[in-house]
């Protein structure tokens, strides 16, 4: 397997790489990006991927393991990434073998050779609950953040009544959202829990089955909710627009399936923290202390798979115009188009595109390194050729974050012209690309260069 030789070339890499990984200098060109990240230089600042899954969740890779997570998060560039699936027992009991905690609240692989420089853990979970209220059945997902394992357990002891953990790394409770939130906050008030993916159509809180506002949703407990995940389909842009979010803090996370770098850290949070714990996350996530949330890295929201209308069967999206003209049909099949993210909140918005509240973090749009490769030489992320490509700019530039975010383009340049005039594009966000609908993916189709698409397949 080609991950394997990899793992194998990067781990004959000097300790001088391994600080590398760590690090999170900047060495930029004068861009919005440096703008961002300059006032951040000297503060002990991480890259955290708080919502991911395990090989114990539905359609997830069966090699998604520990080993792998950390192993792929380093190449990335992530300092902290969630567990996934806590609530699974299975997962649960490995977590707990082979995990140690390195600070307080977040752990490490009791293996890694080189704990200073180990990839730490956060113990997360996702939960699916589905109820009546009123004449409407709810379908929500939420991420859960731990402190510690003994949090977990008695969490476990407690929904393990009212849904069967076993069945899926994400499983289905039978309760509502305000109960929840009782639940969790009856055992320790350091947990964390947010509504996963908020605007997609499926299962989140503003989808087919959800509610029109987090007060709608969790009732007398929305005092206790202090975050939204943007999910893929949407970035902060879009989520200004509705003025009843602008309390909460925006959050962006992968939701990875897959432990390969195009997947885990596709969206992440920079973060500051006042110190390396569990409870600095907690205070950044509900704004106390000095820890905050400076900055989310979001793909795209044409790149996620419901940015669009669309029908997948049909191979149908819709432009905003068009689907308000089509009155949701689609005109293929005559049935009801799948809802997308952009059109629904065009639908609810009470500002115009552009407005910035008070106080909100910044983010960027990245496109994954492994992805970015794949177009340009016309291969797939995970091909032979891809990877030699992907693991030689590893070894020399660090981690993937930092090639997309902090390497001058001339220093890329020296290496590939083609991948240094991408990335520039990517930094410019002046890229194309074809909006994704009903599941499907967006794809990057060309970088705008003044009034044309400038293409790069086949040259």
């Amino acid at each position: 397997m080609v991950i394997n030789l990899i793992k194998s070339r990067l781990l004959r890499l000097n300790s001088g790489m391994n600080n590398i990984l760590k690090s999170s200098e900047t060495l930029l060109v004068s861009t919005r990006i440096e703008q961002l990240l300059k006032g951040i230089r000297n503060k002990p600042h991480y890259y955290v991927d708080m919502h991911i899954h395990s090989k114990y969740s539905r359609a997830t890779s069966t090699d998604m393991t520990l080993e792998n997570i950390a192993f792929c998060a380093r190449l990335k560039g992530l300092n902290i990434v969630g567990t996934g699936d806590c609530t699974h027992p299975k997962w649960l009991g490995e977590l707990k073998r082979k995990l140690v905690e390195s600070y307080p609240g977040l752990y490490r692989l009791k293996s890694e050779k080189n704990p200073e420089q180990a990839t730490l853990f956060l113990i997360q979970g996702e939960v699916s609950t589905v109820y009546r209220d009123g004449n409407a059945v709810k379908r929500i997902h939420h991420v859960i953040l731990f402190p510690d394992f003994d949090a977990v357990e008695q969490v476990y002891d407690a929904l393990k009544h009212i849904g069967d953990l076993s069945a899926d790394g994400r499983p289905l409770l039978e309760c509502s959202s305000p109960e929840l939130v009782e639940i969790l906050k009856s055992v320790s008030d350091d947990i964390e829990v947010f509504p996963a993916h908020v605007w997609t159509p499926h299962f989140s809180i503003f989808g087919v089955h959800g509610y029109a506002s987090v007060k709608e949703c969790y009732k007398d407990k929305t005092n206790e909710i202090y975050a939204l995940e943007t999910g893929l389909s949407s970035d902060p842009l879009m989520n200004w627009r509705v003025s009843s979010n602008d309390r909460y803090t925006l959050v962006s996370n992968s939701d990875s399936h897959s432990y390969y770098p195009w997947r885990l850290g596709r969206e992440a949070n920079l973060i500051i923290l006042e110190e390396l714990s569990y409870k600095s996350i907690l205070n950044a996530i509900r704004k106390k202390g000095k820890s905050r949330v400076i900055l989310t890295i979001e793909t795209h929201p044409e790149y996620g798979k419901y940015h669009y209308p669309g029908h997948r069967g049909c191979s149908f999206y819709a432009e905003p115009d068009d689907y308000f003209k089509l009155k949701g049909i689609c005109p293929v099949c005559g049935r009801k188009l799948t809802p997308g993210v952009d059109t629904h909140i065009e639908e609810v918005a009470d500002r115009p595109r552009g407005v910035r509240p008070r106080d909100a973090s910044d983010y960027v749009h990245l496109i994954p390194l492994s992805e970015i490769i794949g177009y340009l030489y016309s291969t797939k992320p995970d091909s032979k050729k891809a990877w030699n490509i992907y693991y030689a700019l590893i070894k020399e530039f660090g981690n993937e974050y930092r090639i997309l975010l902090e390497i001058p383009i001339e220093e890329i340049e020296k290496r590939d012209g083609k991948l240094a005039y991408a990335i520039r594009m990517v930094r410019e966000e002046r890229v194309k690309i074809r909006p994704g609908y009903d599941g499907v993916y967006g794809e990057i189709k060309g970088f705008l260069n003044g009034n044309s698409i400038t293409e790069f397949l086949n040259k």
